[in-house]
């Protein structure tokens, strides 16, 4: 038995200092603490209209508000799901994501999963961190392919997730956005937080957005595109998304934030055609390209590449035939 539908719970002394997850599986019925940890990852469970995470220590007086589904998740079993491994030892494994692939179970996606295949692959993995989230230290959206990290020992997890938190780890990614961009290169430094009136998007206009930080490189211009080299600073929800956006430059096939950017200004027969090209991106064209860190146990620099996507490579290429490229830009 699991819980469903809406509560909401103001948190007394009793709950004072106390996770999240543990004062929602207090007082919600049949709720177990791994499945309400599930559910605040996902953001089905907010404090004071707010996500947290499970760890969030609450405090009295707050508003505890959350919606169950029908059911509870499945176990998280393994399956064997090809990875495409770029680096393993004993103590991470290092993946190149195809688009299309979950990263970890959520609602609408309890199996075919990166932690399904993960588990597969490496058995040990299922006793490092949260249940539904094994080794995984960061994540890539379902429709952004390339380099993810994962930690094969809590301990590890653990010094990796403090890299992270020191902004020690960079990512290095590769976007193709709509439009001609003027400059050679720049930086949008605005705060990404929940959408205010949309809660499954995020927005650089939130009343509680987080300092973000995203660098640009002009790689290559087309006549209605740019591809940029894009250098993430911090790790917000949907960062370089929503900062693109934000600069009148969404990715090319992003159904969430480039609403409205698929029409041309021009009608000619060329405009056309590359109207017609870039409606014909299956995702969102973004790549994690790069990623350098330090080998948590050996203390070794290191970096992984993960080559372009061929979804992605072949509509630049097409770009490149039916949008000519303008005066190219060296890439350092």
């Amino acid at each position: 038995m699991c819980p469903t539908g809406a509560f909401t719970h103001t948190a007394g002394a009793p709950d004072a200092d106390r996770r999240l997850d543990t004062v929602v599986a207090d007082h919600v019925p049949a709720c177990s603490r791994s499945y309400a940890s599930l559910l605040i990852q996902t953001g089905r469970i907010t404090v004071g209209g707010e996500l947290k995470k499970p760890s969030y220590r609450v405090k009295p007086g707050e508003i505890i508000q959350g919606a169950f589904p029908l059911r509870e998740a499945p176990a998280c079993n393994p399956e064997p799901i090809p990875l495409d491994i770029l680096f393993e030892d004993r103590h991470i494994i290092v993946i190149n994501k195809p688009a299309g692939m979950v990263v970890h179970p959520a609602p609408g996606n309890y199996s075919g999963t990166l932690v399904h295949g993960l588990l597969h692959h490496c058995p040990s993995l299922g006793g490092v961190g949260a249940e539904m989230r094994p080794g995984i230290v960061h994540r890539l959206d379902k429709d952004t392919s390339g380099v993810i990290l994962v930690a094969k020992q809590r301990s590890v997890l653990e010094q990796i997730s403090r890299q992270f938190k020191a902004r020690k780890i960079k990512k290095q990614y590769t976007a193709l956005v709509y439009g001609r961009m003027a400059a050679d290169a720049g930086e949008i430094a605005l705060p990404v937080g929940r959408h205010p009136v949309h809660r499954k998007k995020m927005s650089v206009n939130s009343p509680k957005g987080r300092s973000a930080k995203t660098l640009w490189h002009v790689k290559k211009r087309f006549q209605h595109a740019t591809l940029l080299d894009v250098d993430l600073k911090t790790g917000r929800t949907h960062q370089i998304r929503v900062h693109c956006a934000a600069i009148h430059h969404p990715l090319v096939g992003d159904t969430v934030y480039a609403a409205g950017r698929s029409t041309l200004k021009s009608s000619g027969r060329a405009e056309v055609d590359v109207q017609n090209l870039l409606k014909s991106a299956p995702r969102q064209m973004l790549h994690a390209r790069r990623l350098e860190l330090i080998h948590p146990v050996t203390l070794r620099k290191m970096s992984f590449t993960a080559p372009l996507a061929e979804d992605m490579r072949t509509l630049i290429e097409r770009l490149s035939q039916k949008d000519p490229v303008l005066a190219p830009v060296p890439v350092s």
